[in-house]
């Protein structure tokens, strides 16, 4: 419980790292930004895979897991028909000639729509934390610290481009950590409470993750020229991850 707590913190803090980041870059290369972010795709990929799928085999059947897989990806489509994709809000700074009460309605849907990708983050770090098996559960957990520190740093200027003041932009970046935090309490809790659910929780956590890879992260990073760099660096994230759990684990 103690080490699910520190790395609910490490894992919601990560996300406020970027957003200090974010303040001191507040115009951030699209080449800088692709090639990190394409990293930590590659981790965080790694980390589905190594962290939650194939323990989730391990621990229950192949049925299961793919069932889990396409539910958790199917949940995070729902979600995010209800809130715009990221790569379409972070152009905020392309309608200038817009009123600011479009632009802080655009805002709230952004802040909504990294809310609700980092809640099942959350519950996956939680759920890796709630398998006992600690070597995977850090796997988990580091990559998806690695990808909020990113995350951090874009959040902070469409919200200042949409006039928000500096100290709310803080809390408001900051509060979508806080989701982090509560969603790895969560998935640690239930996990712990019912451990027959934990195959399914596993490969559902995995899901989420490789949704939010694919139809997210990677969009985002090859959208602006820098391609090859992305795909490198998401090459990169993911060797390290295999490094990680082989010496690690």
């Amino acid at each position: 419980m103690q080490l699910a707590m520190i790395s609910a913190i490490g894992v919601g803090g990560a996300t406020i790292i970027g957003v200090f980041l974010g303040f001191l870059f507040r115009k951030i290369p699209h080449e800088l930004n692709d090639g990190v972010l394409g990293f930590a795709a590659g981790v965080m990929l790694a980390a589905a895979i190594f962290g939650l799928i194939i323990p989730s085999l391990e621990y229950g059947n192949v049925w299961v897991t793919c069932a889990g897989i396409l539910v958790g990806a199917v949940c995070l489509n729902f979600a995010d028909k209800l809130t715009p994709h990221l790569h379409r809000i972070t152009g905020l700074d392309q309608e200038a000639h817009a009123d600011r009460q479009s632009h802080l309605n655009k805002v709230m849907l952004f802040v909504m729509a990294i809310a609700i990708h980092n809640l099942p983050e959350g519950i996956a770090a939680g759920v890796g934390f709630g398998s006992e098996d600690i070597g995977n559960a850090i796997t988990v957990a580091l990559g998806i610290a690695l990808q909020n520190i990113p995350e951090g740093m874009v959040i902070v200027s469409p919200l200042l481009l949409a006039g928000v003041p500096a100290k709310r932009v803080f809390f408001i970046a900051c509060f979508t950590g806080v989701i982090e935090i509560i969603g790895t309490m969560l998935g640690y809790a239930a996990v712990t409470v019912a451990s027959f659910i934990l195959p399914a929780a596993l490969a559902f956590a995995g899901g989420t993750m490789i949704y939010v890879v694919s139809d997210e992260m990677i969009p985002e990073t090859h959208s602006h020229g820098y391609e090859r760099l992305a795909t490198y660096s998401m090459l990169a994230g993911f060797i390290l991850m295999i490094l990680m759990d082989y010496y690690i684990s």
